[in-house]
């Protein structure tokens, strides 16, 4: 048998890939996720996780447990619906960046339905900052996106960094400007882009613009000019641009999750998105799978 609340803390550590910023997002402390993983490796007698000062990282053994943990607290929770007797209702306007176009997270909303088919799920896809806008305005009760510079609001899904990519057979020249492909404003990664490049004094220009994902992606794929994107996310047919060129570190980026002011009029919205979460939380790894 194992504790369901282990499992937690497990997938909380293997998402983030931090004991700290599992406990945040637990609101436990840090000895107790470290008690949590240690006790759970003992009763697997496997390592889960191979960890230093640094650097903490999934084993095998720990990738495998991935699977079932997910599987495990899923059956948990439907046990404990059923025998509880509750049944979400409401409407929940829920946004998600375009960054998700090509992941799985379309496996997770249906899961989702299929446990709480009473609620009405209403999916904006937008970039990132314009989500943060329309949270703000009242326009959508759950975001998951990339978190803002120097907003400390949002629960960590994972921590991911940003990278350039482009087409395989792509090469720049160091005399001319960096061609950009880029979303509109307020993409996040768009200003990330071009502060790495002002920093650095590299001129740049604008080979294009889409608010789409898939416009951006054919025309990396076209070899117009390379994009800032995060890493668990490359799209097939691209690849990461070559130290050699000289680009700017791009940073690191977090993917969290938001949730918007509680209406009263409907009460069956802070439990479902409450729910929703949950399951992003639980299933968070696999979107960086395709």
């Amino acid at each position: 048998m194992y504790d369901p609340s282990q499992l937690r803390t497990f997938l909380a550590v293997a998402q983030t890939l931090s004991f700290t910023q599992a406990a945040r997002r637990l609101g436990l402390r840090q000895s107790t996720v470290s008690q949590h993983v240690r006790r759970l490796e003992d009763a697997t007698g496997r390592q889960l996780f191979s960890r230093d000062t640094h650097s903490v990282e999934l084993t095998e053994d720990g990738e495998a447990m991935l699977g079932f943990a997910r599987r495990i607290l899923a059956v948990h929770e439907q046990a404990t619906a059923f025998f509880t007797g509750t049944r979400l209702r409401g409407r929940l306007r829920f946004g998600a960046s375009e960054d998700f176009v090509l992941t799985r997270l379309p496996e997770i909303l249906e899961g989702f339905r299929h446990a709480h088919p009473e609620v009405d799920l209403e999916l904006t896809v937008e970039l990132s900052g314009t989500l943060h806008e329309m949270l703000a305005a009242g326009k959508l009760d759950l975001v998951l996106a990339k978190r803002r510079p120097q907003d400390p609001r949002g629960e960590l899904v994972w921590h991911d960094r940003l990278v350039w990519i482009g087409a395989e057979r792509l090469r720049l020249d160091p005399d001319r400007p960096v061609p950009l492909i880029v979303y509109p404003p307020p993409g996040i990664t768009r200003a990330l882009a071009l502060d790495a490049l002002q920093r650095q004094g590299r001129p740049w220009r604008i080979a294009c613009t889409s608010g789409s994902l898939n416009g951006l992606v054919a025309a990396a794929r076209a070899g117009l000019g390379v994009m800032a994107h995060s890493r668990g996310f490359v799209p097939p047919g691209l690849v990461r641009v070559p130290d050699r060129f000289g680009l700017p570190e791009l940073g690191q980026v977090d993917f969290v999750l938001v949730p918007g002011r509680r209406r009263p009029a409907d009460p069956g919205t802070a439990g479902a998105a409450d729910a929703l979460s949950t399951a992003i939380l639980a299933a968070g790894d696999r979107l960086q799978r395709p």
